[in-house]
């Protein structure tokens, strides 16, 4: 399982959502003023109601007297007058309550745009290690149905929920105004729901995190076959990935049965607690009529008040149980901030470009260490070949070199400063790693390119292209450089993908260049015309080459040679064939065979080879 990434406390929740609201307080006050206008005209109905009964009441005692004619008179004109303004008051709660919802909407669409806004902006800041360990799973599914069900709830919810309670608490205000005995009794009918909510809010964060949790490793599952679907087939891993696949879901499928129960418990003790109230005013409201001590009128009146009472209640009890999950999720999405940052921009330059590996060690996670005390110096402008075979720890090294991961102990430094402690833009500017790994991002040529180069004109963005042999085949797309890549546009192949992360290198002109295999998906022409290119573009630069070829070797200023996480020999070719150790044997070994492997190292070849013959790229 991925190491996911954190999640924020109630605390930290609580203070973002203070922090969106106070960014557009004037509309959140103009939110709750409409709200309490529109819950203060719905308390009108029943009271004038309940006036209304109690002059039909009051009339029928006229007539019963002998004055009937005056009665009827007085009765029936009260009614006209009383009908007529509960029912303006209900237009005019119309009114309110249409101008709240369309101003609570709309400030849920500025919060939600803050919110995706912020996560995009947390998940750029990331270091490209904590994404790698968290996988791709956890981020997407907080970036997009966590995001949406706090958009959702903000827009919706908050709006729903802001109205429910002003109802509320005017309606048990209004009956404790008619009667605090019979508001009381109404409010000690309501304690059941009150045990009912304490009980599912124990229960419902920690559900619903889960629930989460298990939605992003179902993602994340689906996501790493997905991608690696053809080592899936190549290796005979399906049952093994349907596997994974199926415990996931299972996980998920528990984590979903967990949150429905508490609801099936929940819901239902909800609903019979409304009944409560009522029947409580209705018993103790009939035993004060009998003895006088209280109209009919106020009785009906307060009754009504506490039957309405149920659909704020129900509004409000609904948006409570949508915000145990959406504060699940944006405890996801406010987690972000928590982890770990790269380094904000202001890092001390580096003094030069040299870079300097001293007492090295790296383990991940709680394996064994994979460097084990490597020291090594990369001179200005040399081209250095780090060979060694499988699990030697090349590949970390290179890492580290570029700054993506930092050391467990000693240091990387360029210039005397930690590698790893540079801002991002000075560190693209000094170390750029390039592996066979590449994406194209959705959007047109261009704006791929752009990525690396923001203020670059067209004539940089084709000069990069040749620089890399990929200006030919991006002359003949539709629109050129304005040609989209992706789905629904022009879809680029490895190799082509490939060749536009090496432009963005050229566009990106660092003065150090790591290569872990960046050609690899090239054919062996194109590769060779590329490694050709790329020499020239990067003349008089530091270039490192994890090389998985030995002719990327041969081609270096000098070879730097790991077994079992540790520099064993450092030399020039010549000097390390004739020594007659490790990095001699290897080169016989690869000499040896009868036909050499393509030319998928990623080094230039050397200015001044010492044995041309044998190198692959000329």
């Amino acid at each position: 399982m991925s190491a996911q990434l954190p999640v924020a406390e109630r605390a930290e929740v609580r203070r973002a959502a203070l922090r969106l609201v106070r960014a557009d307080g004037r509309a959140f006050a103009g939110v709750l003023t409409l709200n309490v206008l529109a819950a203060a005209a719905g308390l009108v109905g029943p009271w004038l109601l309940g006036r209304i009964i109690d002059d039909v009441v009051a009339a029928a005692g006229v007539r019963a007297a002998g004055g009937a004619g005056v009665g009827v008179g007085v009765g029936v004109g009260a009614v006209d007058r009383l009908a007529l303004v509960i029912l303006v008051c209900a237009l005019a709660q119309l009114l309110l309550t249409r101008a709240a919802r369309r101003m609570g909407h709309r400030f849920g669409e500025r919060i939600l745009a803050r919110v995706r806004e912020e996560f995009v902006e947390r998940a750029l800041a990331l270091p490209a290690s904590v994404v790698e360990r968290a996988g791709t799973g956890d981020l997407t599914a907080r970036g997009t149905a966590d995001v949406a069900l706090v958009g959702t709830t903000l827009r919706d919810a908050g709006p729903a929920l802001f109205i429910s309670s002003a109802q509320v608490l005017f309606m048990l205000g209004s009956v404790f105004v008619l009667s605090p005995l019979l508001g009381g009794c109404g409010v000690l009918g309501l304690t059941g729901i009150w045990f009912a909510t304490r009980w599912y809010l124990r229960r419902a964060r920690a559900a619903y995190l889960a629930e989460g949790a298990a939605t992003s490793e179902v993602a994340e599952v689906l996501t790493a076959t997905a991608d690696g679907a053809r080592t899936v087939e190549a290796f005979g891993l399906r049952r093994r990935r349907i596997a994974a696949s199926r415990d996931a879901l299972e996980t998920s499928r528990r984590t979903r049965l967990h949150t429905l129960r508490l609801r099936t418990v929940f819901f239902p003790v909800v609903e019979v607690s409304y009944v409560v109230p009522v029947a409580g005013v209705l018993l103790l409201g009939g035993v004060l009529h009998a003895h006088g001590a209280m109209s009919l009128g106020a009785v009906v009146a307060a009754a009504l008040y506490l039957r309405q009472l149920g659909e704020p209640l129900d509004q409000i009890l609904l948006q409570v149980e949508q915000l145990q999950s959406s504060g699940a999720s944006f405890a996801r999405v406010e987690g972000l901030g928590r982890a770990p940052r790269a380094v904000p921009a202001g890092s001390p330059a580096p003094v030069d470009d040299r870079i300097d590996v001293t007492g090295v060690r790296y383990s991940y996670g709680r394996g064994g260490e994979v460097l084990r005390g490597v020291d090594l110096t990369v001179r200005p402008g040399e081209r250095l070949a780090v060979v060694g075979p499988s699990g030697a720890g090349k590949t970390t090294l290179s890492r580290l070199l570029a700054g993506i991961d930092a050391p467990s102990s000693g240091s990387v430094t360029v210039g005397r400063v930690p590698i790893a402690g540079l801002d991002p833009e000075r560190l693209r500017r000094q170390v750029v790693l390039v592996t066979q790994e590449h994406h194209v991002f959705l959007g047109t040529v261009r704006e791929n390119l752009l990525i690396a180069a923001p203020a670059a004109e067209d004539a940089e963005l084709w000069a990069a292209l040749a620089a890399v042999g990929a200006d030919q085949w991006a002359r003949e797309l539709p629109a050129g450089l304005d040609t989209g890549l992706g789905p629904g546009g022009h879809v680029a192949d490895g190799s082509r993908a490939q060749q536009l992360a090496l432009a963005r290198v050229v566009l990106a002109d660092p003065h150090t260049l790591i290569l872990d295999e960046a050609t690899a998906l090239l054919d062996p022409a194109t590769a060779r015309h590329t490694e050709r290119a790329l020499a020239a573009v990067l003349e008089g630069r530091t270039v490192i080459a994890i090389a998985h070829r030995l002719h990327t070797a041969h081609d270096a200023d000098r070879v730097a040679v790991m077994e079992d996480g540790m520099l064993t020999e450092l030399g020039t070719h010549d000097d390390l064939v004739a020594a007659g150790g490790a990095y001699a044997a290897l080169w016989r070994s690869w000499h040896g065979e009868p036909r050499p492997p393509d030319a998928t190292g990623s080094l230039p070849p050397r200015r001044t080879p010492t044995a041309p013959s044998t190198s692959l790229v000329e």
